[in-house]
């Protein structure tokens, strides 16, 4: 197969960040992309719908001429979150989703949450009207070792938090290790799992192997090679519960090449080239479009996209940009360490 033609895809979970970067990164998602679930973890962060309608406006401001694309607001969930407010927030279509992120599980997560019993009320006014929970799927107690943080959140925060609320519709965002494959598929009800583009192809050998590689580094941090080889499976697969979420994290050098780096990995330049790549490995480039395009707006309720775009495969690698630059600064491009022949026409 050398073209593919595919319903234009979404992106189910982004940051684009504020300000020079916003500006910077934008035209990357909204060039192919006709919807994305925005992050809030913004300083300070998203937390009522105003704040959320306020950011709505820059990010429009910012989409270049021409490209045709919606954000979709989520709202960072806090321990002191009116539920009135966010039930308010969703009827009136501005708010798809509310974000749950452990207090220091990830960049700007200090405002999250603690104490899960403290957003209880929130959380069951959301199950009320069918309102998705979007989870950070980690622990940050600091006797739990990094790389077994998720599988101990499914066990000690997810799964409780289910049995309690099981009319609760959770999106495992950045699924990482198997444990949260298996999880999702072991209980088919209101439960589904985003899967980034870069988990799906480094491990954590890219971050670690001949020298640290900061740009390689991310939280949920990239696991063993046989936790890759679950979310391939998954992706591949045409299981209706997962679906793409870039968790494409832009942040200029100088904040990712330091003696404290910051987590996140910049994928959107690339994503779908990225993508028609692994899938032709896998031999499943006939399921691209429902990883890409179709399961998403089944989890969420929206329709699909009637536009397509067109994926051809040449004979030279696509040259893509090493790094982007913003008023911000350079931001480096993920390198996915191999040649990309696919690019979208």
């Amino acid at each position: 197969m050398q073209e593919l033609v595919i319903r234009r895809p979404d992106d189910w979970h982004l940051h684009l960040r504020d300000g020079g970067v916003l500006r910077g990164v934008i035209a990357d998602t909204s060039r192919h992309f006709a919807r994305a679930i925005i992050m809030p973890n913004l300083v300070p962060p998203v937390v009522t719908s105003a704040d959320a309608a306020a950011y709505r406006e820059r990010i429009l401001a910012a989409i270049p001429a021409g490209d045709r694309f919606e954000p979709l607001m989520t709202l960072y969930l806090t321990e002191g979150t009116d539920p009135a407010d966010v039930e308010a927030g969703f009827r009136s279509g501005l708010i798809k989703a509310v974000k749950l992120y452990p207090a220091g599980a990830t960049t700007n997560s200090h405002s999250g949450v603690r104490d899960i019993t403290k957003a209880m009320p929130v959380l069951e006014r959301m199950a009320e009207i069918g309102m998705p929970l979007c989870v950070h799927g980690e622990v940050t107690t600091p006797e739990v070792d990094i790389f077994d943080r998720e599988a101990a959140f499914i066990e000690t925060v997810l799964d409780p938090l289910r049995r309690r609320l099981p009319d609760l519709r959770i999106t495992m965002e950045h699924v990482t290790t198997k444990d949260g494959i298996d999880y999702i598929k072991e209980h088919a009800a209101n439960l589904a799992g985003s899967i980034t583009t870069h988990h799906l192809i480094i491990n954590r050998n890219a971050i670690l192997v001949g020298g640290i590689k900061p740009h390689y580094y991310c939280l949920p941090v990239a696991k063993r090679e046989t936790h890759r080889l679950a979310l391939r499976a998954a992706a591949v697969s045409g299981d209706v519960r997962f679906f793409l979420g870039t968790d494409s994290a832009p942040h200029v050098d100088p904040l990712k090449e330091c003696a404290c780096g910051c987590a996140g990995i910049y994928t959107s330049v690339n994503t779908l080239s990225c993508l028609a790549h692994v899938f032709e490995e896998e031999e499943a480039l006939d399921r691209l479009e429902a990883f890409t395009s179709l399961n998403g707006p089944a989890w969420y309720g929206l329709p699909v996209n009637e536009e397509t775009i067109t994926l051809r495969k040449g004979g030279e690698p696509v040259r893509y940009p090493a790094k982007v630059e913003t008023d911000a600064g350079p931001i480096t491009v993920f390198d996915p360490m191999f040649p990309l022949h696919w690019a979208v026409v």
